[in-house]
């Protein structure tokens, strides 16, 4: 009876990234391939197996004067010209396969210009098979012996595997070998002769430490990608003569486990290397190549086919496989081909092939800018994202470079001198890869059983086998027996020699039966000294085991107490980092407080200098204003007390003319046709010149004449500047300035001519009158060659019409103000031919003339042009 199987523990779950500590760098690989013809230009030159040297050929220095530059660059191991695909596939793609078997995945793919050897190198030639037939021939020298029946193992469409029992998957068999086409390729038939050598390998390569208590599946799938579409190169097509079907472009899907794959993409199970290399030449055929100017079969298309190894443990019987999902362990191995860099002034490409080339190139320039952030982020600690879904091939293997396993480049290069600024691009490429790190693949879990499983049946029956064979040898080592056949009653020769190979054999027993109890004996006597040699360890053992529990028991107790001690730890911690978080949102709030009373405060102090300002403002404002006020009253009270001065001293004159004046006849009241004939005959005060012809229609006035004002600068040269705006006053005086320039807008020419400069301006009195303002100024020369003007005096016109005078008769005269007084008193006019003596003041009224505030000519005159104080 069987005992009962008892469930399989489940396989822990490891965290992905949970040694990323632990890193190693891509290891990038060089190898050279030989030139085409021996008298070919080399600019490469290995120096070492671990360095190259790139040279300038002739024709590039030429071009850059001489330049001659070498450049070295060093990998983790280089491979000249005469290495072979064995001595490379031992190098860098063995540790591969060997990690594939024991679970882990791994990442080879070729690099480098069109024409390169990346295909060679990958696939080989006739003759001599390259690393694809390599991988193969050793998983299946590693797994030959325990791999599972067909359909075991089944794929599914999410990137996992199932399971099912040995009867399931032989239905399926059977069902598969009665379709009409069956899609299950013979195991034992012979090999297309067309890729026979390719895969003929005379070296055995076989991984060590292979499980063998598992079972295992090998499944195969090819892919391309063209144009940056994914296609499956496996993926069968119904043959439509009359409308062809395109191929279908596969999406690239994420599984449960974040890793990226092909969806609906068809994978083989293949038992052996010829079946598996069968379904890549078949995939091989479709691969789009083409013919260019540098390459006669130039990959157009970046190709990956992919090796998926399924393990899963035998049950505890160790006879049939564990129908259990979750401990399938599934490994992949990806080999890309790349398809070669190609600048398209050299390959001559047009239309399609031009777009394939830009596709190639953008796609194989996104790697590079991945590799380039991945390379920053680790050296300086930046964390910027890394543009894998900028192009398919990345995006489909950015799970290789986030740690699913090891990466492994090989450098193809051409040593030709024509080559030499792509190879210079894949050099640097080769040294940017380098850099990066790749986290280390986790380690697969043990299932838990016990290990020997496959072979405890067999060991079950030997014992029965070996004791036939025993009773074989001891049954030939005795003597024949002779003949018994008697056939006369006289013969007495039969019995006897029959007797004595009896007595030969009874003896030749019994000394058998002595010895064999005599090894008895000593075994037996072996069996008790080694029954008690165990007994012995077993005690001993058992000692050490009462020991050991002691101690486990005491460590037991003190991780409880430590368990303890950790958990009122914890919760001390928890209670402070509340505490702390109360803290912290006080300190916070009280900050943000502090941030509003400062800006609060900032506010007012900011008012206050602002209120302080204009207060200060105000009151020199009204400080000038009312300087301005008693200034203006001064010089009012002045003038006033002038003009009572003057009607004083005219009243004097008046009254001293009367005095000393001889009187020979009776005075008469003259008329006043008769003063206004006689007034110009008196010398004291002229009469004024009646210049309204409104007033006195039927008077014979002479027209009158301007009068220009000469200004009191005119012995310099001026320059006049009167705007168009400005409105002509009709007074009798005007500013005049002789030899001036006189302009509508000032202009450097003028100014250059001249030493002086007078603005005329006009503006609206408050009183309703124009106002001139004569602004005038120093030209004075500056450093720069130009001209600048410094004003120093101000001068202001101003007319008037007094609404106060007698009979609407008043003269208006420019700058100053005209008075008209009427005398209280009226003195008799004189005979004819004699002086006048008249004082009438209404028909006389002061003449205007220029003076400056100070000056002696008399009381009464007004100058209103004041000059400008100049700044100290």
């Amino acid at each position: 009876m069987k005992p009962a199987r008892t469930k399989t523990p489940r396989k822990p779950v490891v965290k992905k990234g949970s040694q990323t500590s632990l890193k190693d760098p891509v290891g990038v690989y060089c190898r050279v391939r030989p030139l085409s013809f021996p008298d070919q230009e080399c600019c490469i030159e290995v120096i070492n197996n671990t360095t190259v040297q790139l040279h300038t050929p002739e024709g590039y220095r030429l071009n850059r004067n001489g330049d001659y530059k070498e450049t070295q660059y060093s990998f983790k191991q280089v491979f000249g010209t005469h290495t072979t695909q064995k001595e490379l596939f031992d190098v860098v793609a063995n540790p591969l396969v060997d990690d594939l078997i024991h679970g882990k995945n791994g990442l080879l793919f070729t690099y480098g210009v069109t024409g390169s050897g990346k295909t060679h190198t990958m696939t080989g030639s006739p003759g001599e098979g390259g690393l694809l037939p390599h991988c193969l021939g050793m998983i299946f020298n590693s797994i030959g012996s325990f791999q599972a029946k067909r359909y075991v193992f089944k794929c599914n469409d999410r990137n996992s595997m199932d399971i099912q029992c040995e009867v399931d998957a032989l239905l399926e068999r059977q069902k598969r070998e009665a379709l009409p086409h069956p899609k299950t390729p013979a195991i034992k038939r012979q090999a297309d002769p067309e890729f026979a050598d390719m895969i003929n390998l005379q070296e055995f390569c076989k991984a060590e430490d292979v499980d063998e208590d598992s079972v295992y599946g090998v499944f195969v799938s090819y892919i391309e990608i063209y144009n940056n579409y994914i296609y499956d190169l496996l993926e069968e097509v119904p043959f439509d003569p009359i409308k062809p079907k395109p191929p279908q472009s596969k999406l690239l899907r994420e599984d449960k486990n974040h890793n990226m794959y092909v969806a609906g993409c068809t994978e083989v199970e293949v038992k052996s290397v010829e079946e598996a290399f069968e379904v890549f030449w078949r995939g091989q055929k479709k691969r789009r190549i083409a013919n260019t100017h540098l390459n006669r079969e130039s990959s157009r298309s970046h190709s990956v086919f992919n090796i998926k190894l399924v393990q899963a443990p035998l049950d505890a019987d160790g006879d049939n496989v564990l129908q259990e999902k979750e401990q399938i362990t599934v490994s992949q191995l990806s080999l890309v081909d790349l398809a070669g860099s190609e600048r398209t002034n050299r390959t001559k490409a047009e239309g399609n092939r031009l777009r394939e080339a830009g596709n190639i190139n953008q796609s194989l320039m996104t790697l590079r800018t991945c590799m380039e952030v991945l390379r920053e982020n680790q050296m300086y600690g930046t964390n910027k994202m890394v543009p894998y879904r900028d192009s398919k091939l990345t995006h489909l293997f950015k799970n290789y470079f986030d740690g699913e396993g090891k990466v492994r480049m090989i450098v193809c290069v051409n040593p030709k001198a024509e080559d030499y600024e792509e190879s210079l691009q894949v050099m640097r490429f080769a040294e940017v890869t380098q850099e990066v790190e790749v986290a280390r693949p986790i380690d697969k879990a043990i299932c838990g059983l016990t290990p020997g499983r496959r072979y405890r049946n067999h060991a079950r029956a030997g014992p029965v086998g070996e004791e036939l064979l025993v009773t074989e040898v001891v049954l030939q080592s005795f003597p024949p027996l002779p003949s018994c056949e008697i056939l006369d009653i006289n013969d007495e020769q039969t019995l006897p020699r029959l007797i004595e190979a009896l007595e030969k054999r009874h003896q030749l027993r019994q000394m058998m039966i002595d010895e064999f109890n005599k090894q008895s004996v000593t075994f037996k006597a072996m069996l008790q000294e080694f029954d008690n040699g165990v007994l012995n360890k077993e005690n001993y053992i058992q000692g050490k085991l009462n020991e050991k529990e002691k101690v486990i028991s005491g460590q037991k107790l003190e991780i409880e107490r430590l368990e303890k001690k950790n958990k009122t730890l914890e919760y001390k911690i928890e209670i402070l980092e509340k505490t702390t978080t109360i803290y912290e949102e006080d300190k916070r709030n009280l900050q943000q407080e502090l941030e509003t009373q400062n800006q609060k405060l900032q506010r007012q102090f900011s008012d206050k200098r602002r209120l302080e300002a204009r207060l200060q403002g105000m009151v020199t404002e009204t400080t000038m204003k009312w300087e301005k006020e008693c200034e203006r009253r001064v010089a009012a009270k002045q003038l006033e007390m002038q003009n009572k001065l003057w009607v004083k001293d005219e009243k004097l004159k008046q009254l001293k003319a009367i005095v000393t004046e001889p009187k020979t006849e009776k005075p008469e009241r003259p008329s006043r046709q008769r003063d206004r004939e006689k007034a110009p005959q008196r010398s004291v005060s002229p009469s004024p010149v009646p210049f309204l012809d409104s007033f006195q229609p039927d008077q014979n006035v002479p027209p009158l004449r301007l009068r220009h004002r000469r200004s009191r600068s005119a012995g310099d040269r001026w320059v006049d500047h009167k705007p168009a705006s400005n409105v002509q006053t009709e007074t009798v005086m005007q500013p005049h300035v002789p030899h001036a320039i006189t302009v509508s807008v000032a202009n450097e020419k003028a100014l250059a001519k001249c030493e002086k400069y007078m603005l005329t301006h006009q503006e609206l009195a408050s009183d309703g009158e124009i106002e001139t303002k004569l602004i005038k100024g120093d030209v004075y020369k500056t450093r720069g060659g130009g001209q600048s003007v410094q004003f120093t005096d101000i001068e202001t016109l101003k007319q008037e019409s007094p609404t106060g005078c007698k009979n609407n008769y008043c003269i208006m005269f420019p700058f100053f103000h005209s008075r008209k007084r009427r005398s209280s008193t009226v003195t008799p006019a004189q005979p004819d031919g004699a002086e006048s003596e008249w004082t009438d003041v209404e028909t006389r009224c002061s003449v205007a003339v220029e003076m400056r505030a100070g000056s002696q000519l008399g009381p009464g005159y007004q100058h209103h042009a004041q000059p400008k104080r100049k700044k100290p």
